[in-house]
């Protein structure tokens, strides 16, 4: 019964001070996030910050903190960009307050408390010269 209660309070306490010693968001959300790049028409190539990353549809993660810029090209397709920013999600400054000045400065620090504003980005691409991709 001793040797349960030690060990009952070592978890708690290892529980508290990981919990008191990290933010919030870097606890419960991380600092990526899926995105899933859709075109229409489909097979689009997508270059995020003007790095190729694939063939529409595809899925990749992110980085949270940052803001992006996708360009949509495919070959008789007018080219398509588009920026996707991110923005401080305002709970996870509420609750890292509430956890004291830690938590603060570990999100604040990381970029954690990002969210990107869209888990989805899609483009419809207009033909160059419609009448060539007409029925």
């Amino acid at each position: 019964m001793r040797y349960f209660r030690k060990s009952a309070a070592f978890i708690t306490l290892t529980a508290a001070v990981l919990f008191l010693f990290n933010g919030c968001a870097t606890l419960f959300k991380g600092s990526t996030e899926a995105v899933q790049y859709g075109s229409d028409p489909a097979g689009a190539k997508v270059y995020v910050n003007g790095q190729y990353m694939g063939i529409t549809p595809f899925q990749i993660k992110m980085k949270s903190n940052e803001t992006y810029t996708i360009e949509f090209r495919k070959d008789g397709y007018q080219d398509r960009t588009v920026v996707l920013n991110n923005s401080v999600g305002a709970g996870w400054i509420i609750l890292d307050v509430l956890g004291g000045m830690i938590p603060v400065v570990i999100d604040a620090a990381t970029g954690n408390w990002y969210s990107l504003d869209q888990s989805n980005v899609n483009a419809v691409l207009e033909a160059q010269n419609p009448q060539q991709h007409s029925n």
